[in-house]
């Protein structure tokens, strides 16, 4: 079972984030289960959301605490909060980024503000990196197909939003690239 935990702020589409994820493993025909976890979230403030995908059917329904993959979508939160927190020593890391960032894990960098910015992809002032995102992870993990993800976010979305959001997706997959990892 590959269990992924996405951090970002409230407002920028985590919890949509991991439940494209786990629609998109649906249409490779595996087993998911998506979820967020919830406090007293106001826009800004910090977000977990989590998916399992699996060959088999899925019987945790616990917070994912010892990820093989963390996603970041908001680098910020580095610095304010501990997101690679159980992440186990064989985990990798996505991380939007507009530079390298050297870590103890396998880490993937794109700038995915910069993407998506290119892509019109902007609400209410910021930058909507979740799907860009999401071409990153595919990169970087290949968990599902782009076909499939492609599949989710035009069910998700419609129209000119979902053409945005896939070609920057594909932008993303194309742009990221693997950091090397500095010793432990």
């Amino acid at each position: 079972m590959l269990e992924v935990r996405f951090h970002g702020r409230g407002g920028q589409g985590v919890v949509t984030m991991a439940n494209l994820l786990g629609e998109a493993a649906a249409y490779d025909g595996l087993f998911s289960s998506a979820f967020p976890i919830y406090g007293a979230e106001r826009r800004g403030a910090e977000i977990e959301a989590y998916c399992r995908i699996s060959p088999s059917p899925i019987r945790v329904t616990s917070p994912i605490t010892e990820p093989d993959v963390v996603v970041v979508i908001d680098p910020t939160i580095i610095s304010v909060g501990n997101p690679f927190s159980g992440l186990k020593d064989s985990g990798m890391i996505v991380l939007n980024s507009p530079r390298p960032v050297e870590l103890r894990w396998r880490t993937f960098v794109v700038d995915a503000t910069s993407v998506a910015s290119e892509h019109g992809l902007v609400r209410s002032g910021w930058p909507m990196v979740n799907v860009v995102m999401l071409g990153a992870l595919v990169k970087a993990v290949g968990a599902v197909t782009l076909d499939s993800l492609e599949r989710a976010v035009m069910e998700e979305f419609s129209g000119k939003v979902a053409e945005q959001n896939i070609k920057a997706m594909r932008v993303a997959y194309e742009r990221t690239r693997e950091v090397m990892k500095v010793a432990a």
